[in-house]
């Protein structure tokens, strides 16, 4: 089990989703969709994100916001993967924590592979497909990332439902401080009036 813990999210975060999409700059939105988006085709997208077939999931923040997501989309045989995080909490194992947890939850839904695309030049995000040990293809300025996934056991299945857990106790941890973090300034407000 992945030490960060990555929450699945439901539609009720499709706010906080967007959120966390138009709080990227430019370039980390170019390299995150392949092209640059203005922010109604960014909120289209999200809009279109279908919770009943995709999933979706995330890292909280201390101050809960999403500071990693990804997009899990369900094809045929396969899962289309799409990752982003913020600048701030890069280089911290994020985003190889999204990509396992959503390579663990494909694999107990029987998906056969996994994969990723993305721009040829996004180096971070081919190193983090190399690391999750799935073959890149670099091909006329894209790449494609590809890993079959091994079928589901008891113990995948177990896991996956400890991640969730862990994650959401996560979550109310970090829900609970920011709630007195906001009681404390709104008291030190009326102290100063």
């Amino acid at each position: 089990m992945n030490p960060i813990p990555v929450q699945r999210l439901s539609g009720n975060a499709r706010e906080a989703y967007l959120a966390h999409l138009l709080s990227l700059e430019g370039e980390d939105v170019r390299l995150r969709f392949g092209s640059p988006l203005p922010r109604e085709s960014i909120a289209a997208y999200v809009a279109r994100i279908d919770f009943d077939t995709d999933s979706l999931f995330g890292i909280h923040g201390d101050t809960l916001e999403l500071c990693g997501a990804a997009h899990l989309a369900f094809g045929t045989d396969l899962a289309e993967l799409g990752i982003s995080v913020l600048p701030y909490a890069r280089r911290r194992g994020i985003g190889g924590a999204l990509i396992a947890r959503a390579a663990e939850y494909a694999r107990n839904r029987a998906t056969a592979r996994l994969y990723m695309h993305c721009l040829g030049e996004n180096a971070t995000m081919i190193r983090l497909a190399r690391r999750a040990g799935m073959g890149v293809v670099l091909e006329e300025g894209d790449a494609d990332a590809h890993v079959a996934l091994p079928a589901a056991t008891p113990m995948s299945h177990t896991s996956e439902l400890i991640a969730e857990r862990v994650a959401l106790f996560d979550y109310a941890l970090k829900s609970n401080v920011e709630t007195w973090r906001r009681v404390g300034v709104a008291i030190a407000r009326a102290s100063d009036a």
